[in-house]
């Protein structure tokens, strides 16, 4: 008879547990629930995303057809279609969310020394959002355009490990910029935006937290140049100014000078010129940490290739939240448990490999780390030794 915990019981192990408890009883989770639980909850929600299911009736479907074996995956209840959904269109998607949180906290502790491209030892955030697209007749509280309804992921990337350490969720009609005033601004640290960020009046009050931006110029800025530097052209480089803005109310929103890099791609031939309140670090190293906002672009194509955030198991504006929360938490799960183990595979084979896996009884450390298990290495105490 096979012994050991299963896969999937063996990942759950890495979640804390008490802060999970912390977050029900803090928004009241457990009130008027009989028998499936917010764990549950979230522990059938984490096996959809790790297997890939469609929806509410493929969850279902797969859990009864493994019954006998939900206790040892930690699911103490029966796993109803209708139980599921009336879970995530009532319980706060808040839980989810605070949980999320504790582990992009703990995820980014791990990942504090990883190195990101940069010779930096600031941390430095990419910040985007992204557009899901959704039905307005489905979805009527997310409304976008006239006949078509979406939903936004605000994103701000903590480039050390790709760990989102920010996500606020909007319908399609808030804008990007809106984001800047919902931030908690780390002192010291850069943030890496595109040109939809540009609002002189909100960046002045991230100069003015202590913290840098890098950015893009808009075509029609206007400025005043006031000292020029020195550059090696032969890098790409062709100026490095300190600027000053001509233009009234961008001069009131920012009264303080700026730094202005323009530089010529060698690749494309692309002339890009750059904004940032930094003027202590090289030029060239701006041009470089702006080449890595690419990262949280390649962040959302991943997520939404990988993850379960663009078929909804729900129609309401809380299982929607509940479920892409739940989606991100098990992202920064699957990475936790990657830096745990020292493991070299990526984020992509370690999905790829539970998704299949996670019934399986094998040591999670051996499954994920591509080992060959030898006879040797086989655990024979259960076997009688006929040579002795």
């Amino acid at each position: 008879m096979l012994t050991g915990k299963l896969v999937f019981a063996q990942l759950m192990e890495h979640l804390p547990l008490t802060t999970f408890r912390r977050c029900v009883a803090r928004y009241g989770g457990h009130h008027k629930v009989k028998r499936f639980s917010c764990l549950d909850q979230y522990l059938s929600m984490a096996f959809a995303q790790l297997t890939f299911r469609e929806s509410l009736r493929d969850i279902e479907a797969c859990l009864r057809a493994q019954s006998s074996k939900l206790y040892h995956l930690g699911i103490r209840a029966p796993v109803a279609r209708n139980t599921l959904a009336n879970a995530n269109a009532t319980r706060d998607w808040r839980i989810y969310c605070d949980f999320a949180q504790s582990l992009i906290a703990m995820a980014r502790r791990l990942y504090a020394e990883e190195p990101f491209g940069v010779d930096l030892k600031d941390t430095v955030y990419a910040l985007d959002a992204t557009t899901i697209d959704l039905c307005l007749s489905v979805f009527p509280w997310a409304p976008f355009r006239s006949t078509k309804a979406a939903i936004k992921l605000h994103t701000l990337l903590d480039l050390r490990g790709n760990i989102p350490s920010f996500i606020h969720i909007s319908d399609g009609k808030w804008h990007e910029v809106n984001l800047l005033d919902e931030l908690i601004v780390e002192p010291g640290a850069f943030y890496v935006m595109d040109r939809g960020y540009i609002d002189f009046e909100r960046l002045s009050r991230l100069s003015q937290a202590g913290s840098f931006f890098v950015t893009r110029a808009k075509s029609n800025l206007k400025v005043k140049r006031r000292y020029s530097r020195k550059v090696d052209k032969g890098t790409g480089l062709i100026c490095d100014q300190t600027v000053v803005l001509t233009v009234f109310y961008s001069r009131k929103g920012f009264e303080a000078p700026l730094r202005r890099v323009k530089f010529k791609d060698p690749q494309s031939g692309k002339s890009l010129i750059f904004l940032t309140n930094n003027f202590a670090l090289p030029a060239l190293t701006i041009t470089q940490l702006y080449r890595l906002r690419w990262r949280i672009e390649l962040f959302f194509k991943w997520i939404k290739q990988h993850l379960r955030i663009k078929a909804f198991f729900g129609t309401t504006e809380n299982a929607v939240k509940t479920q892409i929360w739940i989606a991100v938490s098990v992202y920064v799960l699957v990475a936790i448990v990657k830096k745990r183990l020292n493991l070299s595979a990526s984020l992509y084979e370690l999905l790829q490999i539970l998704s299949l896996t996670l019934f399986e009884r094998v040591p999670l450390i051996q499954l994920l780390a591509h080992r060959t298990t030898t006879t040797e290495e086989l655990n024979l105490q259960n076997q009688l030794n006929l040579f002795n």
